[in-house]
């Protein structure tokens, strides 16, 4: 592999390795392709929070025998992390994600596919809540400071980075990207993006895409094989 930008981070963890290995294997069944991935969200995320995330103490406890204990929480707080699938297999690395936090955050969705001629991202969906919180309007939320950005695949990267540019528009001050597998150029264009704020974490990384802008040997259609959609 060569030389990787230095936000750039492919997990080498045994276990993880070999559940890629697994889910590359066109013999494994819808069932297993969805557990595989939330596993491997899990063990990714789980790296990318150590390092993206700081634990402080926010006040005392007590515990079933009555001693008081120092209460721990995560900074960013979970009210300012965002949670943003890329529509549609991000959701499928939700519920790993949101599972490692220690309080639900906010989920916003975004709708991007690749144009098929150009490879080129298209934005059709887009719900994050563009408007501060007012006195006129106290229940608008504003952009949060953390952005987790979750996706299983990075091939060209170009869709990573269309989601990039719209989270630093709306005003993040950091963003995790999350994928289960990427090419070198896919994490390096996506690391690329916004160098100062990205961090891009990663279970595996290919070569190269093929003519078609599938990642080799990769995964497959990642989503028609999540949603039993293949052949449509």
């Amino acid at each position: 592999m060569s030389a990787l930008p230095r936000n750039a981070h492919v997990s080498v963890h045994p276990c993880l390795q070999a559940k890629l290995s697994l889910l590359r294997s066109a013999d494994t069944s819808p069932r297993d392709v969805q557990t595989l991935v939330h596993e491997i969200a899990l063990m990714v995320g789980y790296e990318a929070l150590a390092s993206g995330l700081t634990s402080h103490q926010s006040g005392e406890g007590q515990s079933p025998l009555g001693y008081a204990y120092p209460s721990t929480t995560v900074s960013p707080s979970p009210a300012a992390i965002s949670l943003v699938p890329i529509l549609r297999s991000g959701l499928s690395m939700v519920p790993a994600v949101s599972s490692l936090l220690p309080s639900p955050v906010a989920v916003h969705h975004l709708g991007l596919y690749r144009e098929k001629s150009t490879l080129q991202p298209v934005e059709y969906y887009n719900n994050l809540p563009y408007h501060a919180s007012s006195a006129s309007n106290p229940s608008a939320q504003g952009p949060a400071e953390l952005a987790i950005i979750v996706d299983p695949v990075i091939a060209t990267g170009a869709t990573a980075c269309a989601a990039i540019d719209t989270l630093k528009d709306w005003g993040v001050k950091k963003i995790i990207v999350l994928a289960v597998l990427a090419t070198e150029e896919g994490l390096r264009n996506a690391c690329e993006e916004w160098a100062e704020g990205v961090e891009v974490w990663v279970g595996g990384c290919d070569k190269e895409v093929d003519a078609k802008g599938m990642i080799k040997p990769g995964l497959g259609d990642i989503g028609d094989r999540l949603y039993l959609t293949i052949g449509k």
